[in-house]
C-alpha cells in the first residue's frame, strides 16, 4: 500500500453514509425515486422494508406517497435482481438493473423450470410453458390486476401440478402457478401491483407490463458499479461482488470500466471510490435513524466493520446473515428496535453512545410511530434482539 494514497477516515465514511444515503435530516430526499437511487436500490423481499427504508430518507410524506410511486406513477419498480433478491429501483435505473443482473436470473429461472417439467414426465415442455405464459398474460389483459389465485382460476394451465424429485427422499408435488408467475415477473412481462391488504402485505396483484429495453450487459454492469461506488465507496471489489451477486470476473470488468480511485482506510487496508471522489466529507448535523430489517445501509457491504461493532452482530442478524431493524447514531449502528403488537415502537441501545444519542433516538422513534400509525410491522427475518424486544 502506498502512503501517498488519500486517507479516508472511519468518521468520514460515516459522514458519507449520513449524507449520501439521505439519512441526515438536511440530506433527505424530495422524492421516492431520489431516496431509492441514493442507495442504488431498496430491498423489497419484505414489503414493509421498501416503505420504511424510503421513509427514513424522505423529507416528508406518508405511506401514500410511496404507494403512488409504486402503483400509480410507477417511478419505483420491483425487480428480482442482485443476489437473486427482490429490490425496488427507480424507473430510470431499472433497465440497467434488468440488463446487468435480472436477465441472467430470468434465464436461469427458465432453465430450472423447464428441467422440472421434463423430469416430471407428463410431456410438459417449452411449448407448453410458452402457452401457459401467453394465457396468463391474456387473462391479465382481460380481467385487469389479478392475484396469483385469481390467475390460477382464470388459466387452467396454471392449475397443473408437477412432481419434483420423483423417486427421491425430497419428492414433492407442487403447482406450477407460482413458478410461472415468478418467471413472467423475472422476464419483466408482469409486475407487482397493489397488495391485497395494507402496505405491509406481500400478497400482490399482478399486471401485464412492457419489458425493459435490453442494454449491453457490460455497459449496464458498469453503470450499476458506478452508482454503487458513489453510494457505498470507499468499498472493495469483494463488497461489489457480494452486493451484486455477479461473478468476480464481471465485477472486475465493471470496476475497470468505471476507473475508480484507490484510497487508504484507517485499518491500513485500501478501498475504491468513484473517480476523483477522494476528498473529505464534511460532517452533517448529528442524526439518528431507525432503519428496517434488510435496509441497504446495513446490507451494502460485505465488510461492515466501519459502522458496526462485531460484538453487536449476533443480536442484530439472523442465522442467514440478514440484518434486522437497527438504530443508528451518526453513521454507526448502536442498537435495535421493534414494534410490539399494540403498536408501540421499542428500542435498545447496545453500548453507551451518550445522552444526546438517547434523546435523538427517542425523538426518531416517536416520528416513526406517528408515520406507521395503525399498521403493524413484523420483519420477515427475525433476529434475537427484535424477538426479545417484543416478547
Amino acid at each position: 500500500m502506498s502512503p501517498s494514497l488519500p486517507l479516508i477516515t472511519t468518521a468520514e465514511r460515516r459522514n458519507r453514509l449520513g449524507r449520501r444515503h439521505r439519512l441526515a435530516a438536511s440530506a433527505r430526499a424530495a422524492t421516492v425515486g431520489e431516496a431509492a437511487e441514493s442507495v442504488v436500490a431498496l430491498h423489497a423481499t419484505d414489503a414493509a422494508t421498501v416503505f420504511l427504508s424510503a421513509r427514513a430518507r424522505l423529507s416528508g410524506g406518508g405511506p401514500a406517497a410511496i404507494e403512488q410511486a409504486l402503483y400509480e406513477d410507477v417511478s419505483l419498480v420491483r425487480l428480482l435482481s442482485m443476489r437473486n433478491t427482490l429490490f425496488a429501483v427507480s424507473a430510470e435505473l431499472a433497465p440497467y438493473v434488468d440488463s446487468s443482473t435480472a436477465r441472467g436470473i430470468a434465464a436461469k429461472e427458465r432453465r430450472t423450470l423447464l428441467k422440472h417439467l421434463d423430469e416430471d414426465g407428463q410431456g410438459l415442455d417449452a411449448d407448453w410453458l410458452a402457452g401457459a405464459e401467453v394465457a396468463a398474460l391474456d387473462a391479465l389483459d382481460a380481467h385487469g390486476p389479478c392475484t396469483g389465485s385469481q390467475l390460477s382460476s382464470a388459466v387452467p394451465a396454471l392449475r397443473q401440478k408437477i412432481t419434483i424429485g420423483r423417486g427421491k427422499k425430497y419428492e414433492t408435488e407442487t403447482g406450477v402457478a407460482t413458478r410461472v408467475i415468478r418467471l413472467l415477473a423475472a422476464d419483466g412481462r408482469i409486475r407487482r401491483d397493489r397488495p391485497r391488504g395494507s402496505w405491509t402485505s406481500s400478497q400482490f396483484h399482478w399486471v401485464h407490463t412492457t419489458s425493459w429495453p435490453v442494454l449491453p450487459a457490460a455497459e449496464a454492469r458498469a453503470e450499476i458499479a458506478r452508482r454503487w461506488l458513489q453510494a457505498y465507496g470507499p468499498a472493495t471489489e469483494t463488497d461489489l461482488k457480494w452486493w451484486t451477486g455477479w461473478s468476480l470476473t464481471d465485477a472486475r470488468k465493471a470496476l475497470a470500466a468505471v476507473g475508480p480511485d484507490e484510497v487508504r482506510l484507517e485499518d491500513g487496508s485500501t478501498a475504491l471510490v468513484s473517480p476523483g471522489d477522494t476528498g473529505s466529507e464534511p460532517a452533517p448535523e448529528p442524526w439518528a435513524a431507525l432503519l428496517p430489517g434488510l435496509d441497504p445501509s446495513g446490507m451494502g457491504w460485505s465488510d461492515r466493520g466501519f459502522h458496526l461493532d462485531p460484538a453487536h452482530r449476533p443480536a442484530l442478524f439472523d442465522y442467514a446473515g440478514n440484518i434486522g431493524p437497527t438504530v443508528w447514531w451518526n453513521g454507526e449502528i448502536v442498537g435495535g428496535w421493534a414494534q410490539r403488537p399494540d403498536g408501540e415502537i421499542v428500542w435498545r441501545l447496545l453500548g453507551s453512545p451518550g445522552r444526546a444519542a438517547e434523546q435523538a433516538v427517542s425523538a426518531e422513534a416517536a416520528r416513526l410511530a406517528d408515520w406507521v400509525g395503525n399498521a403493524r410491522v413484523t420483519p420477515r427475518f427475525r433476529t434475537p434482539l427484535e424477538r426479545e424486544l417484543v416478547a
